[in-house]
């Protein structure tokens, strides 16, 4: 999860240094971001069936390669079409390695499986507040090419670390069930628990990716300002994660659940209603606890319900929380376009809102099924 965290955030902090090295313009840089999630939805679409059938061992240290080559091409080469193939091979193999990953924790926890996701969850934060804390720390002393090379070189520990680690064996010894993983396409409750991750994911997305230019133009403060901000949020949803390691192992999560939304509620309502630079930093920090418990919950109930075929059911809900993030942020922009950047609040308030509705759904439905069967 930690090389997730380091793939997801990657272009981003390399973007400024590629538009100047390569002389590229504005439509070509939306290009070459729109392939990193891209891959992701790819890696994300066939984790689950390749997990289930062949196991994970093998699958990560190929994945962990992926991002070793990839990272060492975008440093040392010059062609564009080699660098958008890159970024391509980051997306796919994050997205694998994301689904792959959550998966396996699900797999070896009997017990406590929302608090393990969620400590899982810490290292993809740590990735994600590692890769630009490293490139702007030793930006003035070494060149960013080599940055990125000695950060592509350092995945190679894990694939060593990989071949020395027992892993969860195949579930499917034979041929894989195509059918029975098409009827969880349509299990009702399986979409709802997809859905709630599609509003979840599109609810961190736009924050991660607008929260600056609402900062900047809405409020009108720095680009360092709005940063720090950012990183407020990020920082508050890695630590509610460490937190939640703990605290979902005595409470029951449906409970976390319901509370977390509530504070991101809260977190929302400030930003509405305030002009004020720390307190809209509350609000971001709020949204940061609020947003925490989502994926590591609502997973650990996927991999309940769906024990024997759970890497299909995790790339199912993974997929659609991914179309929710590329289709809330897609929304965003439109917005924006035509409305302003103040309404930024506005649509969080919106999603919020649904993702309470259909958390409550989900819950219903669990335990509709629950009782169903212990009749």
């Amino acid at each position: 999860m930690l090389q997730f965290g380091i793939t997801i955030i990657s272009l981003g902090s390399i973007l400024p240094d590629i538009i100047i090295r390569y002389e590229i313009n504005e439509i070509a840089s939306g290009t070459l971001a729109a392939l990193l999630p891209l891959g992701i939805l790819a890696g994300s679409v066939v984790f689950g069936p390749l997990t289930d059938r062949y196991g994970y061992k093998y699958l990560l240290i190929f994945c962990s390669l992926l991002i070793m080559i990839a990272l060492e091409g975008i440093a040392f080469s010059r062609n564009y079409l080699f660098l958008r193939i890159n970024i391509f091979i980051i997306g796919f193999a994050g997205g694998f390695m994301n689904g792959a990953t959550n998966a396996v924790v699900n797999d070896i926890s009997n017990e406590s499986r929302s608090a393990n996701l969620s400590l899982l969850g810490v290292f993809f934060g740590i990735g994600a507040l590692g890769m630009p804390l490293l490139i702007g720390t030793f930006s003035e002393f070494i060149c960013q090419h080599l940055i990125i090379a000695g950060i592509g070189s350092l995945m190679f520990i894990p694939v060593i670390y990989y071949f020395f680690v027992r892993f969860p064996g195949s579930k499917i010894t034979q041929s894989y069930p195509i059918k029975e993983s098409l009827r969880m396409l349509r299990n009702p409750i399986l979409l709802l628990m997809g859905l709630f991750l599609f509003l979840e994911g599109g609810l961190e997305g736009i924050t991660n990716n607008w929260s600056t230019t609402y900062l900047q133009n809405y409020l009108n403060e720095e680009k360092q300002q709005a940063l720090f901000a950012l990183s407020s949020f990020i920082l508050s949803l890695t630590l509610t994660r460490l937190f939640l390691g703990f605290i979902l192992r005595t409470i029951p999560s449906y409970l976390v659940q319901f509370i977390s939304i509530l504070i991101a509620l809260g977190g929302i309502l400030i930003l509405v209603f305030t002009f004020s630079y720390i307190l809209t930093i509350v609000g971001l920090v709020l949204l940061g606890i609020g947003f925490a418990c989502g994926f590591p919950v609502i997973l650990g109930y996927v991999g309940e319900l769906f024990k024997k075929l759970s890497g299909t059911a995790f790339g199912i809900v993974m997929v659609i929380s991914l179309i929710g993030n590329m289709t809330i942020n897609y929304s965003m922009g439109l917005i924006i376009h035509h409305f302003g950047i103040k309404h930024f609040s506005s649509l969080l308030l919106i999603c919020a809102l649904l993702l309470l509705i259909m958390f409550y759904l989900v819950i219903v439905n669990i335990r509709n099924r629950i009782e169903i069967r212990s009749v």
